[in-house]
Order: C-alpha cells, then sequence, then structure tokens
C-alpha cells in the first residue's frame, strides 16, 4: 500500500464522492511524472547535443511543475473546490500530453526520454480518469 493509499484511507472527513483509487492513482502518477521530466531534463542537459534538447528539457520542466502542484492540490481534502480540481486536472493533462509528445520525438536516440514520455502518458491518462469521475 503506497502513503497516498494510506493518507486518504485515513483521511478523517468524508472525500465528497471522489473515486479514492482514481484519486490515488492519479496523485501518485503526479509525482511519478515530477521525477521523470525532472531527471529527463537533467540528462537532456548532458547530452552531446544539448542545443538540440532546449525544448524537450523547458518541456520537461514545465510539466514537473504543473504534476507537483497537482499532486499537492489533490492531496488536500479540507475545503474541497471542484472547479480548482477540474482546472488543475486539465493543466496537468494538458502539460503531460505536451511533454510526453516531445519526448516522444527523442524517444528513439535517448532512453530518458521514452522513460519520461510513458510517465507522462501514464500521468496524462490518470489526470482524465479522474477528471471522468468528478
Amino acid at each position: 500500500m503506497t502513503i497516498t493509499a494510506q493518507m486518504l484511507d485515513t483521511y478523517p472527513a468524508d472525500l465528497g464522492g471522489i473515486d479514492r483509487q482514481k484519486l490515488q492513482e492519479c496523485i501518485d502518477a503526479c509525482f511519478e511524472c515530477v521525477k521523470a521530466c525532472t531527471a529527463c531534463a537533467d540528462a537532456c542537459l548532458s547530452e552531446e547535443a544539448v542545443a538540440e534538447m532546449r525544448k524537450c528539457i523547458r518541456t520537461d520542466l514545465d510539466c514537473a511543475d504543473v504534476c507537483d502542484a497537482t499532486g499537492r492540490v489533490l492531496l488536500r481534502h479540507t475545503g474541497y473546490d471542484a472547479n480548482l480540481t477540474r482546472a488543475v486536472l486539465e493543466a496537468c493533462a494538458a502539460a503531460c500530453k505536451a511533454c510526453g509528445d516531445e519526448c516522444a520525438r527523442h524517444a528513439e536516440m535517448h532512453g530518458h526520454c521514452r522513460v519520461c514520455a510513458e510517465a507522462c502518458r501514464r500521468c496524462e491518462a490518470a489526470c482524465r480518469e479522474l477528471l471522468g469521475s468528478l
């Protein structure tokens, strides 16, 4: 059981009808994506042709920031605001799509981009799943 699952299971109030499993999967996917994007940006900076990786680095860092903020917002339930939750999930899905697409362009040459693209796709899907259940 993940820490996220444990925290959701021990939350003392009702979650307002949010699907706990989808919520947990989305939170975990967001933080996994943060790690993948941060590591990918760093790896891109170590590539010989770093100038060619500029857009990938920027997209990685933007995605990591958005995923981090989304994960943190999703962890908080007191005073839940459904409109804000929808907005951050939509922004996260968009950032993950953009980053996944950019990293996929480099995936054959750079394994770190392949791993990052996969993490972005999982996070995008988890955000869309949670959005669909709200």
